[in-house]
């Protein structure tokens, strides 16, 4: 794609909007977190996947781990197609740029990685209550999928942020649209490495466009998240807030 710049130049000259390419990347990036929440919903309410297979909630967390994670590397790769197709900024083009991308998706990849390992495979998945087994205020609550973890996580990146899946995502794509060389996540630079290795090193607006879109969803999400779960009428509600798309449960203070 061509390279503008930045001086006597209108949104339409730095975002392509003609391009079908966008609107679908950005409505994956709206359909995600969406498709999730409606089904964690369905789970914790009514236990539809629990059900679905023989009452195995493990079953049914690892089954929603292979959708999740399979739709966030077709989410990756529909944003690197789209800025594919989308005009450079020439103002973006430095070397600071350069660093700037290359801290943004280091960091943003480092909150993502450290929180997998830190909640382990159902945690990650919407699959662990990240309280306690014996918390007073947790005893009969259960998550999504009821699968309680021996003690509360803490530890980094959770004391930095209480959503750090979120944020990292979102910095991953900043660094993305910064420099498309890199991908959102590490799997998709790995499973489509040929056709990232042909994009345009630099400076996308339509990929900050569209990481205000992740940002905003996300913000979204965890305002939903935090407050979906009614109160039960014998314990008080604790606090809860959502890790994203990739995520669990844990109880605020």
């Amino acid at each position: 794609m061509s390279t503008t710049l930045f001086a006597n130049s209108s949104v339409m000259d730095l975002v392509d909007f003609d391009q079908k390419s966008l609107l679908v990347a950005a409505g994956s990036i709206a359909f995600n977190p969406i498709f999730w929440n409606v089904v964690a919903r369905q789970e914790y309410h009514n236990k539809v996947l629990t059900k679905l297979f023989g009452g195995n909630s493990r079953y049914g967390c690892y089954f929603l781990a292979a959708v999740i994670f399979g739709i966030g590397i077709f989410r990756d790769f529909l944003y690197e197609q789209a800025l594919r197709q989308q005009p450079s900024l020439e103002a973006l083009q430095t070397d600071a740029v350069k660093l700037a991308a290359a801290a943004l998706f280091f960091c943003g990849n480092v909150l993502v990685l450290t929180s997998m390992w830190a909640l382990g495979f159902t945690g990650t998945y919407l699959g662990r209550d990240l309280r306690c087994a014996n918390d007073e205020d947790g005893v009969g609550k259960g998550d999504y999928f009821g699968i309680l973890m021996d003690h509360r996580v803490t530890s980094f990146p959770f004391n930095v942020t209480d959503a750090p899946m979120y944020y990292g995502s979102t910095l991953a794509f900043l660094g993305s649209a910064l420099c498309a060389k890199f991908s959102p996540h590490s799997r998709i630079t790995l499973v489509f490495a040929d056709q990232v290795a042909k994009l345009p090193r630099f400076a996308k607006p339509a990929g900050l466009l569209l990481t205000v879109e992740v940002f905003v969803i996300y913000k979204i999400a965890l305002m939903f998240e935090e407050y979906a779960i009614p109160p039960s009428p014998v314990v008080p509600a604790p606090n809860f807030s959502f890790m994203n798309r990739d995520r669990a449960w844990i109880n605020g203070d």
